[in-house]
Order: structure tokens, then C-alpha cells, then sequence
């Protein structure tokens, strides 16, 4: 029997604040360009965390987000008037995450390898192509829960939830 729990960690990475927790939902969200469907609130209802990986909108989708639980949100290309990082790092449940907006798994600029060889994540939350995606590249799970903007041109819209627990991580697509 196995009794070790993965700890929740505190926002900075710091294991030594974190309490035990036998599992942890983050919802992920990305490309919502100013539009929050009303379907998320209910969908992200339980999360421990939110992930908002870029093309925000507005500054209201933050506080809308940060009502259902806590909230880390990094720039899009069409976030110019907006103050939030363009890429951010947090450990949850003992695994390390890296947003940014812009990547390409298989091909990533300069500047993402970069902070992706100092961070070492075990995910890479992304967005910015519309499109889900999740595939792991060289050990590192690169995410993108496709786009959660309002319905046009007949793209598909879907977020999702990450389950991390003892046994890994797993997802959940959810169209909208």
C-alpha cells in the first residue's frame, strides 16, 4: 500500500507550504478573446486552480475566472493593452507547468526552448491554434484545450480539465 499524497502546493512552487491532497483538477482554458460562456462556471465548479493560456480579451474574464478559483492567466498575441505575464511557471500537486501562448511543440522558438530547458516543466499549457492538442515531446506534455471564445466560422469550442493525482496526469476535453 501506498500512503504518500501528492501535496498541493503553494502558488511560488513551495512544498513546504502546501498541504497533503490525494488529487487536484485544474481547469484549462484558453483563446476566450474577451467572451467567458456562461457553460464554464459550471463546468470549472471543484477546480483547485485555473489556467488561462493566452488571447484573453479583457480584464473582466480574470475576475470572472478568479470567482470560481484561483486563477493564472499569460498574454496573447491579442492581449496588447493587458498587464499579465507572457509566460508564467507554478507547481501544482507536485508537478510544474509552464504557460505560454504561442508554441509549437515540434518545432519551439528560440526563447520557449530556453525557459522550458531552465524550468524543466512537466506540462506546457498552450493555445493560440484553436485547436486541442496533447502529446508528450521528449518527457514533456505539451496542452492546449483548443478555443473557448464566441462560436464562429464553425470552430469547434472546448476547454478541459487536468486530473493530477498519484498516478499521473490525464485530461478531459469539454466542448462547449
Amino acid at each position: 500500500m501506498h500512503d504518500k499524497k501528492p501535496l498541493r502546493m503553494a502558488a511560488d512552487g513551495d512544498p513546504s507550504r502546501g498541504t497533503p491532497h490525494a488529487a487536484l483538477k485544474i481547469g484549462v482554458i484558453s483563446d476566450t478573446h474577451g467572451f467567458l460562456d456562461p457553460r464554464v462556471e459550471r463546468i470549472f465548479a471543484g477546480v483547485d486552480h485555473i489556467l488561462h493560456a493566452g488571447d484573453i480579451g479583457n480584464e473582466i474574464i480574470e475576475f470572472e475566472l478568479k470567482a470560481i478559483a484561483p486563477t493564472i492567466l499569460v498574454l496573447g498575441n491579442n492581449d496588447p493593452d493587458l498587464t499579465f505575464k507572457e509566460t508564467e511557471a507554478v507547481t501544482l500537486a507536485g508537478k510544474k507547468f509552464l504557460l505560454h501562448h504561442i508554441v509549437n511543440p515540434r518545432a519551439l522558438a528560440d526563447k520557449v526552448a530556453a525557459r522550458i530547458q531552465r524550468e524543466r516543466p512537466d506540462v506546457v499549457v498552450f493555445g493560440h491554434t484553436h485547436k486541442r492538442f496533447s502529446e508528450t515531446v521528449n518527457g514533456v506534455l505539451f496542452f492546449n484545450p483548443g478555443y473557448a471564445g464566441k462560436p464562429r466560422f464553425g470552430i469547434e469550442r472546448s476547454i478541459a480539465i487536468l486530473h493530477c493525482d498519484e498516478t499521473g496526469i490525464r485530461h478531459d476535453f469539454i466542448l462547449l
